[in-house]
């Protein structure tokens, strides 16, 4: 009997972990999401190999850059 409730109690544990990974798992989409798009069109813009390599790290990098430049105009 104790077994069933010890397995019990990790079911529900596992059960609520899940929900949580999948909550906050909402701004990582959005974030892939424009990445993508991102990334879609700097490298649609090189003109060569190494400029569409600059164009996939400016994608991983241009919501830092997003949030400091607003947060510079918000005089924050």
């Amino acid at each position: 009997m104790e077994n069933e409730t010890q397995k019990q109690e990790h079911d529900m544990c596992s059960h609520h972990k899940c929900k949580k990974c999948r909550a906050g798992s909402t701004p990582c989409a959005v974030y892939g999401m424009a990445f993508v798009g991102a990334a879609v069109y700097f490298i649609q813009q090189a003109d060569t190999f190494w400029m569409g390599v600059l164009g996939v790290l400016k994608a991983i990098i241009w919501p830092a850059l997003l949030i400091y430049q607003l947060l510079g105009f918000l005089h924050l």
